[in-house]
């Protein structure tokens, strides 16, 4: 790090924030002087929303459908979608806080954008080589609460890579990618707090971050799993009911497909039948009506398709028939 202390402050006296405003000539009488090469600009994404003319006199139900691709979750009133960012969110990010009674905030169209351009004039003014991050509240799997994260950035390197690298007892770091942007999103929460109306914070300490001018670096979109490579592309419940419908358009967050291996072990503790292999895919045989029922869905959830049945053998007061499986091309 280029300082073993890091300082974070808000600024006080922003004002409520409107369409058509502009963000640094609001934020530079009030820290501009104190602005410093290194630094990282912090500013809330619900301001970012209203200067660009994001709010609607709406509800989020009503607003919902136009900022979802697709539901991930849903409990009671609760709904988890992905958003057209490629952000997980609950409710899109839609916010009903901080805004006039019968209003909603919809999140920027291109936060990325927005970070570029404030950098920018940042720079133009004043002349300072500043990192830019746009926040939003998010919550996070596994863990009560929530907690600010980076939907757009310029000019800030948004992740560290410490993979071939080693520890002090020489153990290899092969995974570790320290997401730094939303650490410093975080960082500024504690300081601008939620009811303080200070939407902009200065974090300084972490110069080693800020990319030269000119530079504005991957954008906080890279931090963003694409479809199919999060471990958690449905609800538990959701992902049960996606693979029993088995539309072809649900298959892509359920992942790659998995090995024939892992899929004929799964027929096995399910099913109780053998999956032999065959080319590169397997084959069964003798599965009744029922059995056939639930290896469709089974192989769905796991990037398989059952490509060919084989004719009919008798079995008891019903018949069999075998099936041949295929890994789904990605």
């Amino acid at each position: 790090m280029s300082d073993p202390v890091l300082t974070v402050w808000a600024p006080d006296g922003v004002g409520e924030v409107r369409e058509g405003d502009d963000l640094a000539a609001l934020l530079l009488p009030l820290a501009g002087d104190d602005l410093r090469d290194g630094d990282v600009v912090v500013v809330t994404s619900k301001v970012v929303a209203k200067a660009e003319g994001r709010v609607r006199a709406s509800t989020r139900e009503a607003e919902l459908p136009g900022e979802t691709v697709r539901i991930v979750a849903r409990r009671g009133a609760t709904m988890i979608v992905r958003n057209r960012l490629g952000l997980t969110m609950a409710a899109a990010g839609i916010d009903a806080s901080n805004v006039e009674a019968g209003k909603v905030v919809l999140l920027p169209l291109d936060p990325d954008r927005s970070a570029r351009e404030l950098r920018a004039a940042i720079a133009a003014r004043t002349g300072r080589n500043v990192g830019v991050v746009v926040t939003d509240t998010a919550g996070r799997a596994w863990r009560e609460g929530q907690t600010d994260i980076a939907i757009g950035a310029a000019g800030v390197l948004v992740a560290e890579d410490f993979s071939g690298r080693a520890d002090e007892y020489g153990n290899p770091l092969v995974v570790t990618a320290p997401a730094v942007a939303d650490e410093l999103a975080g960082l500024a929460e504690l300081a601008t707090g939620k009811l303080g109306a200070r939407p902009f914070a200065i974090v300084r300490g972490r110069a080693d971050l800020v990319l030269p001018r000119g530079e504005d670096g991957t954008g906080a979109g890279a931090l963003i799993r694409a479809e199919g490579g999060d471990f958690f592309g449905y609800g538990a419940r959701e992902a049960v009911l996606r693979a029993l419908t088995g539309d072809p358009a649900d298959a892509v967050p359920f992942g790659t497909p998995v090995s024939a291996e892992e899929l004929a072990e799964a027929i096995a503790a399910i099913l109780h039948l053998p999956a032999l292999p065959e080319g590169d895919g397997l084959v069964l045989s003798s599965l009744d009506r029922a059995q056939i029922s639930v290896l469709r869905p089974l192989c769905f959830a796991c990037g398989w398709e059952v490509t060919a049945t084989t004719a009919k053998t008798r079995l008891g007061s019903g018949f069999a028939v075998g099936a041949r499986l295929r890994p789904v091309s990605p």
